[in-house]
């Protein structure tokens, strides 16, 4: 076993040797009882001037290479959403960029995707509600003249000027009239994006499932991203059928795929980038309808999960990152708008521990070395205590 030094937030440094990974199997074929993306990050060019406020320039080599991970086990892939940094260093043109590649790298390899579309290549706070239209159309017929599909992300655009749950249904209805085909709407709370409290109004989840119905024939999903996951099931009965509840929440998320035993949750997930074998081999056993090893697999990745997604929830992507960085999927531990110092050592200290012992780090002396170049960076050494 490889040791390696841990530190807290109170400077204390402890020892702690990683375990051997558990022997995962790729999956001949996705999942048969479930639907499962992963919301994939993306990979800066190191050397580049990936500072924040400048645009973002992307290793589209090892961005790629890394969808080309989660396809190869099984999952779908989620892009151009929050967990590539949407609204948080990936600008409007790296966007375009990103979903052209990813949709033509789809195609290529067979592997399912839903890219995000939004209103954020609009620079202007204020839009009028035909403007805010407008806007979703042009991303949304761009993605799908490229072959992707389509998540309606929410706007934040619209969370301004929005003053009743008519303009809501309103903004909805007539985008979701000029798509090609059915889409997955996307609900993003508060704890993710600050920006968005208060959007779909003061009674939420009657106004989107007035949307949904109204809509039933453009809408195969939801995404719910509220981290409540009451508030998610009760949802998730009322539903038209056919229109599928992806969950979003990272916190819950073990309980909420399993489902009730009469109705459960799919997924759409910025925490299976980061155990996305592990996550797969879950839904392998429950296709073979074998809870226990189901929850015996996935259950310690929420741990895990938690503890990335903590408060400032936004911030999460840098979580994602050092998992990536970790398992040898970037060169660097770095992010678009220098996003990677959004999060402390003694955080990142955690969180490598908590995927040792889910079983995420994949190679326990490759995720040492680098963690012993990122103490070092900060100043201290590698030696681990008597």
């Amino acid at each position: 076993m490889t040791e390696v030094a841990l530190v807290d937030s109170a400077a204390r440094v402890t020892g702690y040797r990683l375990r051997t990974p558990p022997a995962l199997k790729r999956p001949e074929s996705p999942s048969r009882s479930r639907i499962a993306f992963a919301a994939a990050h993306v990979v800066p060019r190191a050397t580049a001037e990936n500072v924040p406020g400048a645009p973002a320039d992307l290793d589209w080599d090892a961005t790629l290479a890394f969808r080309r991970h989660l396809w190869s086990w099984g999952l779908g892939v989620a892009d151009a959403m929050d967990t590539a940094q949407r609204n948080m260093g990936l600008d409007a043109a790296a966007t375009r960029e990103l979903i052209a590649r990813s949709a033509a790298e789809a195609a290529s390899v067979g592997g399912a995707l839903l890219v995000g579309v939004n209103t954020d290549h609009l620079t202007e706070e204020v839009l009028s509600l035909s403007e805010i239209v407008d806007a979703y159309v042009a991303q949304l017929h761009y993605a799908e003249d490229r072959g992707a599909g389509v998540v309606l992300m929410a706007s934040r655009h619209l969370s301004r000027i929005a003053t009743s749950a008519a303009d809501y249904e309103k903004v909805y209805r007539e985008v979701l009239a000029r798509a090609g085909a059915p889409v997955v709407l996307h609900w993003l709370g508060e704890a993710f994006d600050p920006q968005l409290a208060g959007y779909f109004g003061s009674e939420a989840d009657a106004t989107v499932l007035r949307i949904v119905h109204q809509n039933a024939d453009k809408v195969s999903g939801i995404k719910m991203s509220l981290l409540d996951p009451g508030r998610e099931i009760a949802l998730r009965a009322r539903l038209p059928h056919g229109v599928r509840l992806f969950t979003g929440d990272d916190y819950h998320y073990v309980s909420l795929i399993e489902g009730d035993g009469q109705a459960h949750s799919d997924a759409l997930l910025g925490a299976f980038a980061a155990v996305a074998p592990l996550a797969a081999t879950a839904l392998q056993a429950l296709d073979a309808d074998d809870l226990a090893e189901y929850r015996r697999v996935l259950e310690p990745t929420e741990a895990l999960a938690r503890h990335i997604f903590a408060a400032p929830t936004a911030f999460y992507k840098t979580g994602i990152v050092f998992l990536s960085w970790l398992n040898g999927h970037q060169p660097a531990f770095a992010m678009a708008g220098g996003l990677h110092a959004a999060r402390s050592l003694p955080h990142l200290s955690a969180a490598l521990r908590l995927a040792d012992e889910a079983g995420a780090l994949t190679d326990p002396e490759l995720a040492a070395r680098r963690w012993i170049s990122l103490l070092a960076v900060h100043g201290l050494d590698d030696r681990v205590p008597a």
